[in-house]
């Protein structure tokens, strides 16, 4: 039987309201305990003196895009990135070639993932075939075959009655329905945030209230048929207030944001003269709409931060702003961004950051782990608040080097991940 202890570390575990210094044993793939001056008889002992010790962190928003664009990243190269970034799972969108819209697909990303996998892989399938917004998919077919949850992520759901019908679908499997929303017509050939430096940098631009307008929507549908709705990548402070009401009322639903959505705007386009990295889906906001998104994780309206981890081939970047692929990597800048840029500054304090990344995520998709209560997931990230370092894009694990963040020097690292009691990343200094 293996055995690790991981001693002295500050153990941090929201769920169960534990922010002290304990040790934590670790029996096969589960926690076998949780206290003071635990045996290390037959153990391997990891000391974690001047560490903090978490529950595994889980990404409930990541592309891994394999099948179909191994080109870009694998699940290989993209649950290294993962493991190398501090979270223990990742949710796979279903945007891949072909789409994830059948068990068929879905078995393939698991089986992939028990291979060559470094963390645990949760499959998220389409909510309609093809992701083409039209014909709903076999919502008990994905679930049985292990999807968590469905997701047409990179199309909006622009039919109404669809997305209505998703919902009451959805509740017979207890699937979460995650809607990118964004209302098409309004996006059509937009590349950037619809404001003042789009308009000084000629580019046309996308305007806030078109995301608003499906998240209104996708509130009202879901307090319509009592489905459970999760609202991805929020952008907007008016998409934030949308799900605080929704919340205030009853409404099930759920919402993430994106460290790039906490910590940049739409200046970056001109700061950084048109660097492709800063185009995403949604786009880079106004000041006041950064502001809105860190409200929202305060006051609780916020339920998770995601990565958006969407690496691109440099061949996909390289190009003009207007004709750019969408998206940016974050996998392995999420943690130590928010370490720095939220705890660091007294934004958020450091046990609500955990909950953020592990217990809050596990209780929104109803996934394995985010405590380290006797008989959890063995899935522990080990964080250094001490440790400096920059943001190197050519050291990533992922294939992508689309980062907006290339440089970043942050202060507070994931320095060990543990995954079903294995370490699969190992940066302590001993």
């Amino acid at each position: 039987m293996s055995r690790l202890l991981l001693r002295g570390g500050r153990v941090i575990d929201p769920e169960q309201g534990v922010d002290a210094t304990l040790d934590v044993l670790i029996s096969e793939d589960t926690v076998a305990e949780v206290g003071t001056r635990l045996s290390a008889r037959g153990a391997q002992v990891l000391e974690m003196k001047g560490l903090v010790v978490c529950p595994g962190f889980i990404d409930i928003h990541t592309h891994l895009r394999e099948p179909g664009q191994e080109h870009k990243e694998t699940i290989a190269t993209g649950t290294r990135a993962a493991a190398a970034g501090g979270f223990t799972a990742v949710c796979a969108m279903p945007n891949t070639e072909p789409v994830n819209d059948n068990e068929g697909i879905t078995r393939l990303v698991l089986e992939k993932a028990r291979v060559e996998g470094a963390v645990r892989v949760f499959p998220i399938g389409a909510i309609t075939r093809g992701s083409k917004g039209e014909e709903l998919s076999e919502y008990g077919d994905l679930r049985e075959a292990g999807c968590v949850a469905v997701s047409d992520d990179g199309h909006p759901v622009a039919d109404s009655r669809v997305m209505r019908r998703a919902l009451e679908y959805a509740k017979a499997f207890d699937l979460v329905v995650t809607d990118h929303c964004e209302e098409p017509r309004l996006s059509e050939e937009t590349c950037m945030n619809e404001g003042l430096v789009s308009t000084h940098l000629g580019l046309r631009g996308e305007p806030a209230v078109g995301e608003a307008i499906m998240v209104e929507r996708d509130v009202l549908l879901a307090e319509l048929t009592g489905g459970r709705a999760h609202i991805a990548h929020i952008s907007t402070a008016a998409s934030v207030d949308a799900v605080r009401r929704g919340k205030a009322r009853g409404v099930n639903v759920t919402t993430e944001v994106t460290p790039h959505h906490l910590f940049l705007t739409d200046e970056e386009v001109r700061e950084s003269a048109y660097d492709t990295s800063t185009k995403m889906k949604p786009p880079l906001r106004s000041e006041g709409d950064r502001q809105a998104t860190i409200a929202g994780l305060q006051d609780g309206t916020i339920d998770c931060i995601v990565t958006d981890h969407a690496p691109h081939h440099v061949d996909d970047k390289k190009v003009e702003f207007d004709k750019a692929a969408n998206g940016v990597v974050g996998l392995e800048t999420a943690v130590a961004l928010c370490l720095d840029r939220l705890v660091g500054e007294g934004l958020v304090d450091l046990p609500g950051l955990v909950a953020l990344l592990s217990a809050n995520p596990a209780r929104v998709l109803g996934l394995p782990g985010g405590t380290l209560a006797k008989g959890s997931p063995a899935d522990v990230t080990v964080l250094d608040l001490g440790r400096n370092r920059q943001v190197d894009p050519s050291r990533f694990e992922s294939k992508g080097r689309n980062t907006p963040f290339a440089g970043w020097i942050l202060k507070g690292w994931p320095v060990a991940t543990i995954v079903g009691g294995k370490v699969v990343w190992d940066d302590l200094k001993r």
